[in-house]
């Protein structure tokens, strides 16, 4: 494991104070916390009030209020239910006694069932791609006096499949296919590698919606948030293998826009479903 994977490991990895209650940090160079980042947090908090045999199947969380990177985050869980199958959770994420965010999570006993899942799209192995890592390390040497991605110390690599020229964005179709895997081996605990998961799930859907727009992320007065994230894991995956993240923007209206994720193995297994809506608010 790498020392950068180690250290976001720890960040996700909140400490426990209470039975019931968390508490978790952020990295001290972003303008706000990022939303993937909460949504791991608040999964391993509710995940250590769980018995192990019961993993998380779902997620549904509201984005309240932007994160200050520079105050702790209160996790409080609240043990709604514990039935014979079937356990659920609600955490609420707090900075100064007021909520950032909030989650419904629930967890299921593994068995037996009728199976059966689409079918992964063709796209370009990772081998064959230039990784994110590569691109802004390129970038950042022929453009000295920019300020360098953080992608550069990102302890996940990330392969788009078809990369956009985000300071000059041309209107395009609104799929877009990446692939993701962290820099090093995380071991075998299942949980581990669901929060992983979790943070993963966050990049990428918002980008997505704006694929049809001749806007980004990094338009100079474009205002964008996530507002709330859905994400369903359907069988175990494994961080450390290669992932393939397949998404899909279906709509976008009244400065909101529609997102859709899922992330299949190398191997075609469908593992994980997501979805977003984002606020776009163009420059005015």
């Amino acid at each position: 494991m790498t020392d950068r994977l180690a250290e976001l490991i720890e960040l996700l990895e909140v400490e426990r104070i209470d039975k019931y209650l968390f508490i978790g940090d952020s990295p001290r160079f972003p303008q706000r916390v990022f939303g993937g980042q909460v949504l791991a947090q608040a999964l391993y908090a509710a995940s250590q009030t769980v018995e192990a045999s019961r993993p998380a199947h779902s997620m549904h969380a509201y984005f309240l209020r932007p994160g200050n990177p520079d105050k702790r985050i209160v996790y409080e869980v609240d043990p709604i239910r514990d039935g014979r199958s079937f356990t659920t959770r609600r955490v609420v994420a707090k900075q100064d006694g007021a909520a950032i965010f909030n989650a419904a999570i629930s967890f299921h006993t593994l068995e037996d069932g009728l199976e059966h899942q689409l079918t992964p799209p063709a796209v370009t192995p990772p081998e064959e791609l230039e990784s994110d890592a590569q691109y802004w390390g390129r970038r950042s040497a022929e453009r000295p006096d920019e300020e360098p991605n953080a992608f550069l110390l990102n302890p996940l690599d990330r392969w788009p499949v078809k990369r956009r020229n985000y300071d000059a964005p041309e209107p395009q179709e609104p799929v877009h296919h990446c692939w993701f895997r962290a820099r090093g081996e995380v071991g075998d605990d299942p949980v581990r590698h669901q929060i992983l998961l979790a943070y993963m799930s966050d990049f990428a859907l918002l980008a997505t919606a704006m694929l049809p727009h001749p806007y980004s992320d990094h338009t100079p007065g474009m205002q964008v948030a996530s507002l709330d994230h859905a994400i369903w894991f359907h069988r175990p995956a494994r961080t450390d293998d290669h992932l393939l993240y397949s998404m899909d923007s279906p709509t976008a209206h009244g400065s909101r826009g529609l997102s859709r994720g899922t992330f299949f193995t190398r191997e075609g297994e469908l593992v994980a479903s997501t979805a977003q809506e984002s606020l776009m608010r163009t420059p005015r």
